[in-house]
């Protein structure tokens, strides 16, 4: 038998230096779609192969026990919050003394902790030698890790189906049960029966946001506060959680939550510290869940140094993102140790002796003339287009940089300027810290001063702006959100009464709803021309057809796709302006409104009729078609859109009188409203 030593392929030998401070790199190559194959290949290029780890290969045990001996040692995950969860745990079963300090590059769905630590919400194209240096250079801070013991609650029996444990029982980020936690249950299970389906950081928030505005109408969790107690440091909390009606319990390490939130309000006076050894507690309600998603807070209920939980029924629970349902238990929540992680720094501003204010030219670059050129510093240039000048301090950061672009926007469209408008999701290049221009990550905009990514012209990235020469389609809507495919809109609206159960919601540009006189056998007649050469199918090739807005009002499925199969178009309309969608959804017929989303173009989703200017959002809303409402706002419906007499959507439901489904809608308008200005997390 081989002894250790003759088995061993070779080994590390440290060579102490305080200056040097080696670093080893766990990846999974799955993560983020295709890039974390790509980031493995550019890491094993700029170090040496060995101090690369491929996850999926046994894991970073094997890695962490070859470089222990290694002083100044430091960590790289490339992964989620799991990925680091998973690393921490691994240097605590091998009691690594003293541990590395672990940074963070994200390519998971939540991100909170690379968030939390300025590492940002995703990795875009940030050089990977810049990467390297951060992290050499970074702060090492201290996080605090929590333990989460579960025992059997024996006096009561499971409500469901459940398990005894808990998916994880260390707590690096939150810990929480309720209406969250089920929220969170319920992606894992839609994304392990339809794992294609959530390949986007934006679809993935979407489900998120809409299952919350689902569980808002459903009020499934309204009665937590009465079936578990809350212990906080020996001190009761259960009255408050019956005063304020939580429907969800979160027990806060880090400032970030579900993707960026910040839950903790901070105007309560106290600060969050991820290594005081004090846990936030927040409670939070279906009403609070999606604003969280437009910068609104939970309730706070306390700080404490340990918890006890006693739940009586079968309760949806998750530590760090991993959820459960867990059967009526007794939970203690105690700290465990604290973890030594890498902070991104801000960048050192240059002291001047005289702060005087840089003028700078803002020149406009589409996404076209980016992926075509961004390796080329010079042919960026040439293709950029000035949209305006601004004058800003020398030492102010990209987050107030931000401020003066959007003013200078807005009083350029003042001035009556023909100049186009930024879209929402634009975003900063870096055109002076690397051989190519790349992306500054809209969470860490707060790390970079305007001075560190340009020299005379500031260059900003529209990624909405799209090149006249790249136009290729023949219906006009251009979908922001690029991989969620038309053909994909239905996949996860729920086919039960309830509401929805998640989304995929396209982002797209609202098209011009066609009037009683713009249908479709008159209209477009050259890019139907167009269509027929290009050998494209169009839906400006088929037929109008009364049929289908019968069939519609009948509620008639069987004739509705016997009418299409043969040709004729789901955007006919009548002499009134309306659309088959327009009558499923005010009349309730849940079966035709979940073909139209699934079959039509979306432009049928915000066209108007022509008497009353209404969508039929506005239509289902008015006659309390809770279903239909949830069904059309996951497929990306407008819930901003006024009819003739200035009416929303919420506003028509608040005159029906059905407070929940306006609080419901009211929630949705929030959340539409932040994912239209954080798009550049699809970029």
């Amino acid at each position: 038998m081989q002894n250790e030593k003759d088995t061993r392929p070779f080994a590390i030998k440290p060579i102490p230096n305080a200056n040097i401070k080696p670093l080893i790199v766990f990846i999974n190559p799955k993560s983020g779609g295709n890039q974390g194959a790509k980031l493995m290949q550019k890491f094993q290029w700029l170090l040496n192969p060995r101090q690369v780890f491929d996850l999926t290969q046994g894991g970073p045990k094997a890695g962490l026990e070859m470089f222990r001996k290694v002083s100044n040692l430091r960590v790289l995950a490339c992964g989620g919050d799991g990925t680091v969860g998973w690393v921490l745990s691994v240097l605590d079963q091998l009691n690594f003394q003293p541990p590395p300090a672990v940074a963070v590059l994200p390519l998971g769905t939540g991100n909170d902790l690379a968030r939390a630590l300025g590492w940002g919400g995703g990795y875009t194209d940030e050089p990977i030698s810049k990467i390297l240096c951060n992290i050499a250079d970074g702060e090492v801070v201290h996080l605090d890790r929590w333990r989460v013991d579960v025992v059997k609650n024996e006096e009561y029996e499971p409500t469901e189906e459940g398990r005894d444990t808990l998916p994880l029982s260390v707590v690096n980020n939150y810990f929480s049960f309720g209406v969250d936690a089920h929220i969170a249950l319920e992606f894992h299970e839609a994304r392990e029966a339809n794992p294609q389906k959530f390949n986007s950081r934006l679809r993935n928030k979407m489900f998120y946001g809409q299952a919350g505005g689902k569980d808002l109408l459903q009020r499934k969790w309204k009665d937590l506060s009465d079936n578990c107690t809350l212990e906080c440091d020996g001190k009761d909390m259960t009255p408050i959680l019956k005063e304020n009606k939580v429907h969800a319990v979160v027990f806060l390490n880090i400032p970030s939550y579900g993707s960026g939130t910040h839950p903790w309000n901070r105007s309560s006076g106290v600060e969050q510290h991820t290594d005081d050894g004090i846990i936030e507690v927040i409670g939070l309600t279906t009403y609070q869940m999606p604003l969280l998603q437009a910068g609104g807070h939970g309730t706070t209920i306390c700080q404490c140094k340990r918890a006890r939980i006693i739940t009586k029924k079968t309760i949806p629970m998750q530590v760090d993102g991993e959820a459960a349902r867990v059967n009526p238990s007794i939970i203690e929540l105690t700290h465990l140790n604290k973890a030594s992680m890498v902070t991104k720094k801000k960048a050192k501003s240059v002291p001047m002796p005289h702060l005087e204010q840089l003028r700078l030219q803002v020149l406009r670059i589409t996404m076209f003339d980016y992926e075509q050129h961004h390796y080329d510093k010079e042919k960026l240039r040439s293709a950029s287009s000035p949209i305006g000048l601004i004058m800003i301090d020398q030492d102010a950061d990209l987050e107030q940089v931000r401020k003066h672009v959007n003013r200078m926007m807005e009083e350029t469209a003042h001035k009556g300027r023909s100049t186009k408008p930024l879209s929402e999701s634009w975003c900063f290049l870096d055109s002076c810290t690397a051989e190519r221009f790349f992306r500054i990550d809209r969470a860490q905009e707060h790390l970079h001063y305007v001075t560190d990514i340009c020299t005379e012209d500031l260059f900003v990235l529209d990624p909405e702006l799209i090149d006249p020469t790249a136009i290729s389609g023949i219906r006009g809507d251009v979908s922001v959100d690029n991989d969620i495919d038309h053909s994909e809109r239905m996949a996860m609206v729920s086919d039960s009464d309830s509401g929805v159960g998640g989304t995929d919601a396209e982002q797209r540009n609202p098209t011009p709803a066609l009037t009683a006189s713009q249908d479709s056998s008159d209209t477009g007649e050259e890019e139907v021309e167009a269509a027929l050469e290009a050998g494209v199918p169009s839906h400006l090739l088929e037929k109008n057809s009364d049929g289908i807005i019968k069939a519609a009002k009948q509620g008639d499925l069987k004739m509705l796709k016997d009418l299409h199969s043969q040709g004729f178009s789901l955007l006919s309309i009548d002499a009134h302006g309306q659309t088959a969608l327009h009558y499923g959804a005010r009349h309730g017929h849940k079966d035709i409104v979940r073909y139209l989303i699934a079959s039509a173009p979306p432009s049928i989703l915000d066209m108007v009729d022509t008497d009353k200017g209404q969508t039929a959002l506005h239509q289902a809303a008015y006659n309390r078609r809770r279903t239909v409402c949830c069904m059309l706002v996951a497929a990306g419906a407008s819930l901003t859109i006024r009819d003739l007499l200035g009416n929303t959507p919420r506003a028509l439901a608040q005159r029906a009188d059905d407070q929940e489904l306006a609080a419901y809608l009211e929630s949705q308008e929030q959340f539409q409203t932040m994912v239209h200005e954080d798009l550049e997390t699809t970029v």
